[in-house]
């Protein structure tokens, strides 16, 4: 069974980067599709980004655009989030997940994604 880990989180202070990473366990990782996802406190999950199995396509929840990207390393079985320009409404545990599901597309969306990992925590503050 494939297993995620996500490891990167840490604090950082207003206006700083991450690079998030997701480790998948299994060497059939290039079968999945990835997303990464975050869960403020009180809040529900929400989707930041997702990418196909060869890398070549991705897609972003629009209030993500423009300060995440993500990226494939299939020869690491290694999925990446760099963040940007962080605030302190980024604050939250960040998840990566991957599903089987077939998209024309992918969509960051929780309910499509099958394994999820433990999730790594991110702080932003000054």
């Amino acid at each position: 069974q494939l297993q995620l880990v996500e490891s990167g989180g840490g604090s950082v202070q207003p206006g700083g980067s991450l690079r998030l990473s997701c480790a998948a366990s299994a060497f059939t990782s290039e079968y999945y599709v990835i997303g990464w996802f975050r869960q403020a406190p009180g809040k529900e999950r929400e989707g930041i980004s997702c990418i196909s199995r060869g890398g070549g396509t991705t897609s972003y929840a629009e209030s993500m655009k423009g300060r995440f990207t993500i990226s494939r390393d299939s020869a690491k079985n290694t999925v990446y989030l760099q963040m940007n320009s962080l605030k302190p409404e980024d604050t939250a545990v960040y998840y990566c997940a991957a599903t089987l599901r077939r998209f024309r597309i992918c969509v960051p969306a929780p309910r499509e994604y099958e394994y999820w990992g433990q999730g790594t925590q991110v702080t932003v503050s000054s």
